[in-house]
């Protein structure tokens, strides 16, 4: 993780020249942020999503515009945000959700927060335990983990305030389940819905509602970044079924976001009807 800086400190972190350039204007990029929030009607809710440049992140907020809401995009990938945003006449920020600084200040431009979708997240590499990459872990806990800890810590407190506010968080099928060679992803997945099942106990009495999704095989950018670009590797987790897109768990979350504040829908799993489970599907 590298702290915005000039152009040439960033190049030397390993940065290239186009996040060199979004971490050098991001403070004004939260500026500008901060002036469409307060633009916002106070009858209009306001919904944040993390990990929304693609995937389910980008479909969620496509979902809650649709609804009417005011969606605030973040993703470290702000070129894409903001595109997507200009289509949903939403609110784009620069957001690593690992990084303290950008969860405070996006935090801090906030007038409200009616929902909160915590779904930047994901996986890297597939492995043994005696083989597990120690940095391939450390990248799963940190973006799953504390990357959620650390957006929860920070916007609970708008959320409570909304009087009626309601918490996604995006885990997985992996946190159900163990299976070999993904005990980095599954322990992280495992550990964020503890830390979001916490929350529905802790902030019980409080006007808030949380609902956990629970993905199965949805075929997304996840496997590419699991298998480092690898196409075919990527790929072949679908192999020989219909796998979810991301469009289905969107609909999901649009459900719930849609109804009346008194019904809790604590956790909902998502699976393709060919998959049993994380080891086991029937393919064609």
């Amino acid at each position: 993780m590298t702290t915005p800086s000039d152009s040439d400190t960033s190049a030397a972190a390993g940065m290239s020249s186009r996040e060199a350039e979004q971490a050098a204007t991001g403070p004004e990029l939260y500026s500008a942020a901060a002036q469409t929030l307060d633009a916002v009607p106070a009858s209009t809710k306001i919904a944040v999503i993390s990990g929304a440049s693609s995937g389910f992140g980008a479909a969620i907020a496509r979902e809650l515009a649709g609804q009417g809401m005011h969606v605030v995009l973040g993703a470290r990938r702000y070129d894409r945000v903001a595109a997507l945003a200009e289509e949903l006449g939403g609110t784009a920020v620069p957001l690593d959700i690992t990084d303290t600084a950008q969860v405070a200040a996006l935090a801090g431009i906030l007038p409200r927060v009616d929902v909160l979708v915590n779904n930047a997240g994901g996986a890297k590499g597939q492995t043994s335990v005696m083989d597990a990459d120690i940095e391939q872990w450390r990248w799963m806990w940190e973006t799953n983990v504390l990357g959620t800890l650390h957006m929860l810590r920070a916007l609970m407190p708008k959320v409570v305030a909304s009087g009626d506010g309601l918490v996604v968080t995006v885990t997985s099928v992996a946190a159900l389940e163990a299976y070999d060679n993904g005990s980095g992803y599954t322990s992280a997945k495992h550990a964020e819905s503890v830390l979001h099942q916490t929350l529905r106990g802790e902030f019980l009495g409080q006007p808030v509602r949380f609902c956990e999704i629970m993905p199965g095989l949805a075929e997304t950018e996840f496997s590419l970044v699991r298998f480092d670009g690898d196409p075919e590797a990527a790929s072949k987790p679908y192999a020989g079924l219909t796998p979810l897109v991301a469009k289905d768990i969107a609909e999901v979350v649009g459900f719930v976001a849609s109804r009346p504040s008194h019904v809790n829908l604590d956790r909902i799993v998502i699976k393709p009807r060919a998959q049993h489970s994380a080891q086991r599907a029937h393919r064609e």
